[in-house]
């Protein structure tokens, strides 16, 4: 009897603690799960992102071999623009944006006063560059560049050298300088398409006059438009930055952006901080924009930019008003267009008010920076298809871009006297000079620090016809003008204004 107790105490206890054993891996494994998750399913958005929950450790975080490939690619500008008398006649400064370049004009004027008018001594500044080739060119930001006229790069080795400007663009802020060096180390693209929320970056440059410096963050978003050239001539400033939280300061202009693999994905431009210092974002340019000004610059002297002519605007975005006059009543992803442009690739095309672009090239669009982006990366002549919706309909289209003066034309501006004018040119039109009444001319597309900005009162859109009272037909006309004279008079008009204008300008051709 006492040894069947015994048996039976002992399997009570046992089937007790199967239980409980078995109670507790249950509870384990429920609480071992993502949140949310019943029954072993896993959310759409972890299935999309590849992860799972085997509670496997992710691997160390390593740096060392993508910095070590990219720091001697890295190189440090300093610059130099000499003292000059400027008239008062330029744009007033405006209010400072708390989405600051990295060089700040509105800081000299703490030290040197009002650059409206008057003396500006000699000014020293450092930036930042990426060599992009074995034989010395190098990209950067136009804003570490313009103006100066002495330019200084070390390498990460402490060799120093020269540098000339090979080509700037204001507009998408960057620009390419070259070194006289052969077998130099140089960075890889990759491509800012295959860039990812969340990735791991690096970022690469001279901050603060240090030595090389490398940060480290995560892309928090892309097709950023800040808005930095609001209130400026660059009303066609092109905007669709990376953003990340690598720390980024004044001096990391110009400086790279690279994947864990060690490839270039953005060149570092600005950062949104309300002091000028960095305080929680930076933002870069895609590489994939990079790579066609660069090529652009080399080849050609000027970007040859694609222009649709479309004003557009995310579907959601769009007011209820606009959404009624537009008579629209799609609801899906994508951008309505707005505004098209006379005479311009978009109306040529068959695009018309109230259409909702959805793709480019067979890409999805869903910003007008994206948009943006994407035509911006090809050529006048170039032509792209768009993917569209009209009246609930999806319709294809082909495009063949023009330049912004609605032409086909490739317009080639050699680093030349014309380029040291200070402004971008291309040759007026046939149809137009026949419709003005002239053989022939140069427009000037836009006005940038320069002569024509210190010395005249020229505005964007005037077209010259004449200097010296020479007869201007073409670019090569205006050229050989400007070489044969340090002191000239520029003749020509405005479109729907009467009589000619002369501005007086001195150049100096050596």
């Amino acid at each position: 009897m006492k040894l069947k107790q015994v048996f039976f105490t002992i399997l009570i206890s046992a089937l007790t603690a199967l239980g409980v054993m078995l109670g507790y891996t249950k509870f384990a494994k429920a609480n071992n799960t993502f949140a949310g998750q019943e029954k072993g399913i896993i959310p759409s958005n972890y299935k999309l992102a590849k992860l799972s929950n085997d509670n496997t450790p992710p691997g160390a975080i390593d740096f060392t071999q993508p910095a070590a490939a990219a720091l001697p690619t890295v190189v440090h500008i300093k610059t130099k623009t000499n003292a000059k008398q400027v008239s008062n006649n330029l744009p007033k400064t405006q209010q400072k944006n708390p989405f600051s370049d990295l060089f700040d004009d509105n800081m000299l004027e703490q030290f040197f006063g009002n650059r409206n008018g008057g003396y500006i001594p000699e000014q020293r500044a450092s930036g930042s560059g990426v060599i992009i080739s074995q034989d010395g060119f190098i990209v950067t930001n136009n804003h570490v560049v313009e103006n100066a006229d002495e330019l200084t790069v070390t390498l990460s080795n402490k060799r120093s050298y020269t540098a000339k400007v090979v080509g700037r663009d204001p507009a998408y802020d960057l620009a390419v300088i070259k070194i006289d060096a052969k077998d130099l180390p140089f960075l890889l693209y990759g491509n800012s398409d295959d860039v990812k929320i969340g990735q791991w970056v690096l970022a690469l440059g001279y901050p603060l006059n240090l030595e090389t410096t490398v940060t480290a963050g995560i892309v928090s978003a892309k097709s950023r438009s800040l808005g930095l050239n609001k209130g400026t001539k660059l009303n066609s400033a092109v905007e669709s930055f990376i953003q990340t939280d690598a720390a980024v300061n004044q001096g990391n202009s110009g400086g790279a952006l690279i994947n864990t693999t060690g490839e270039l994905i953005g060149i570092n431009s600005a950062i949104a901080s309300p002091t000028g210092y960095y305080s929680g974002y930076s933002y870069a340019i895609p590489v994939n924009i990079v790579k066609k000004v660069v090529d652009d610059l080399i080849k050609y002297g000027n970007v040859q930019r694609g222009f649709l002519g479309v004003a557009t605007s995310n579907t959601y975005d769009l007011p209820e008003t606009e959404k009624t006059r537009l008579n629209l009543k799609y609801s899906g992803d994508g951008l309505v267009i707005t505004g098209v442009s006379d005479n311009s690739a978009a109306v040529e095309a068959g695009l018309k008010k109230g259409d909702i672009i959805k793709s480019v090239e067979g890409t999805s669009v869903t910003l007008p920076s994206e948009l943006q982006e994407l035509v911006t990366r090809y050529k006048p002549s170039d032509k792209i298809k768009i993917l569209y919706s009209r009246d609930g309909k999806d319709i294809s289209t082909t495009a063949t871009l023009k330049n912004n003066i609605g032409t086909f034309d490739i317009v080639k501006q050699e680093n030349t006297i014309l380029s040291k004018l200070g402004g971008e040119f291309a040759n007026l039109d046939t149809k137009k000079a026949k419709e003005y009444g002239v053989p022939g001319g140069v427009v000037v597309k836009k006005i940038i620090d320069g002569p024509l900005s210190d010395q005249s009162r020229m505005r964007d859109g005037f077209i010259i016809v004449k200097v010296n009272d020479k007869d201007i037909k073409n670019m090569d006309d205006l050229n050989k003008a400007l070489s044969a004279s340090k002191t000239i008079t520029i003749s020509g008009f405005y479109p729907g204004s009467d009589g000619l204008y002369d501005y007086p300008i001195s150049l100096d051709n050596e």
